[in-house]
C-alpha cells in the first residue's frame, strides 16, 4: 500500500503507528472526536532487542512449550511513579512516549514469542524424541486501556471501551496477516491473585506460530459438529441456552451473556455473538458498539458480587486462521474467576492441574442468578 493511502486509512480509522527506541511497533488509537498525537519521539537509550526464546515440542502431549528465560527480569508490580504503562510526563519516560493518550498497543519488551516471525515445523514421528528447539517466533503485544493508573476495563467509559474493541479488531486483522501466525489470542489478566505483574489497566495479545491446545480442541469439536449437521456448534449451544433461560445473564440485539452449562470455575460467563463470526476483525460496527458495552457491564457484574474487585481472566477465543476452522469456530469470550467466596479462591489442585478434570463447587444456575441480580 502506498504511504499516502496507508496514512489516510490510519487517520480515518483513528490510529497511528510509530516505532519505539529499540524498534518495537507501537500503535495509538483515539476515541471518537479525539486527536491522535502526530509527533511521537521515544528518545530513551534502550538496549537492542534480544533474540527470541525457544519453542520445544513435548512428545508426550503433542504440545509446544515456550521457554523464555529472559522474562525473569521483567518489571514486577512497580509503584505508580515507576509504572511503564503510564504516560511519559515530568521527565520520566515510560513505554508510551506521550503525555496523554486514549488507547495504545505496543510490542512487549519481554515477549514470550518474537520479535522474529516465521513458520515452525512439528517434528515427525521418526525424528529424535528430544528434537532441537526452534526460535520462539511470533508476536506478543500489550494493550493499554487508559492513561489512568487505577481501574479496570469495567471502569472505562462507553467511548473508551469501544476504542479498545476497535484496537482488538485492528490488531487481529494485522497480526493474522503476518508470516507464520496461526492463531491470535486476546486476553486480560486482572488482579494480583491471577498473577499480574503490572497494576495499570491493560490486556495482552499473543500471536502464536501454532494452534494452542485449547483452541485446537475447540476447533476440532466445532468442525466435527459442522460436518455432521451443517450448523455451528456454538450457535446451537447459544440457542439451547436461550431456550432454557436459567443460565442467561444478559441479552442484546447482537450478543448474549450466559453461564455455560458445564462451567468449570466458580465464576464463569461466556459472551457469544448471535451471528457466526470467526474473530474481531469480522464484526460489524453495530456489533462492536454493543460488544463494548455488554462486555464492560459483564466485568462490572463480576466486581459487584463482593466488596473488593474480583480477579479474573478474560479470554477471547478466536478461530484459528486456517479456512476450515473459521467456517465452524465462532468468536466468544470466556470470563472466569477463581473466587468462590469473598475470602476464598479455587486453586487448581490434583484433579484439575494434573488431569484437566474440573470440579465446580457452585452450580452454574446459582452463578447466573447472582450475576443477574447485582446492581450496576
Amino acid at each position: 500500500m502506498a504511504a499516502e493511502n496507508f496514512e489516510s486509512r490510519a487517520l480515518a480509522e483513528h490510529w497511528i503507528s510509530h516505532r519505539l527506541a529499540d524498534g518495537r511497533e507501537s500503535v495509538f488509537f483515539a476515541d471518537p472526536g479525539h486527536a491522535l498525537p502526530m509527533k511521537i519521539v521515544d528518545d530513551r537509550a534502550l538496549d537492542p532487542r534480544g533474540e527470541p526464546g525457544e519453542l520445544r515440542f513435548d512428545r508426550l502431549t503433542g504440545d509446544w512449550v515456550a521457554v523464555a528465560a529472559h522474562r525473569q527480569s521483567r518489571t514486577y508490580l512497580p509503584p505508580k511513579d515507576q509504572c511503564p504503562l503510564c504516560p511519559s510526563v515530568g521527565g520520566r519516560h515510560s513505554e508510551i512516549p506521550a503525555e496523554d493518550f486514549d488507547v495504545v498497543v505496543f510490542e512487549n519488551r519481554f515477549p514470550s514469542l518474537g520479535p522474529s516471525l516465521g513458520q515452525i515445523q512439528t517434528p515427525g514421528a521418526g525424528e529424535p524424541l528430544a528434537a532441537q528447539p526452534v526460535p520462539a517466533v511470533g508476536r506478543c503485544e500489550v494493550v493499554v486501556f487508559t492513561p489512568d493508573h487505577s481501574g479496570s476495563f469495567g471502569s472505562l467509559s462507553d467511548e473508551r471501551a469501544r476504542t479498545v474493541v476497535e484496537a482488538w479488531a485492528h490488531r487481529t486483522r494485522e497480526l493474522s496477516a503476518k508470516d507464520g501466525i496461526e492463531q491470535v489470542f486476546i486476553f486480560e489478566n486482572r488482579g494480583q491473585d491471577i498473577g499480574v505483574t503490572l497494576h495499570h489497566p491493560h490486556g495482552q495479545i499473543y500471536a502464536y506460530p501454532y494452534v494452542t491446545p485449547t483452541a485446537k480442541k475447540i476447533a476440532q469439536q466445532a468442525r466435527e459438529h459442522f460436518e455432521k449437521t451443517q450448523k455451528t456448534l456454538l450457535g446451537q449451544i447459544l440457542e439451547a441456552e436461550i431456550a432454557d433461560g436459567s443460565r442467561i445473564v444478559s441479552r442484546g440485539e447482537h450478543f448474549t451473556a450466559y453461564v455455560p452449562y458445564a462451567a468449570r470455575w466458580p465464576l464463569e460467563a461466556h459472551l457469544v455473538p448471535h451471528r457466526h463470526v470467526p474473530d474481531f476483525a469480522a464484526l460489524t460496527k453495530e456489533e462492536k458498539d454493543e460488544l463494548a458495552i455488554m462486555y464492560r457491564d459483564l466485568v462490572r457484574r463480576f466486581d459487584a458480587l463482593y466488596d473488593s474487585p474480583t480477579p479474573y481472566i478474560a479470554a477471547w477465543h478466536q478461530a484459528p486462521i486456517n479456512a476450515a476452522d473459521r467456517a465452524a469456530t465462532r468468536l466468544h469470550l470466556q470470563l472466569t474467576s477463581p473466587r468462590r467466596a469473598a475470602d476464598k479462591l479455587k486453586f487448581l489442585a490434583g484433579s484439575e492441574a494434573a488431569m484437566g478434570a474440573f470440579i465446580n463447587d457452585i452450580t452454574p444456575e446459582q452463578t447466573a442468578a447472582r450475576l443477574r441480580e447485582v446492581s450496576l
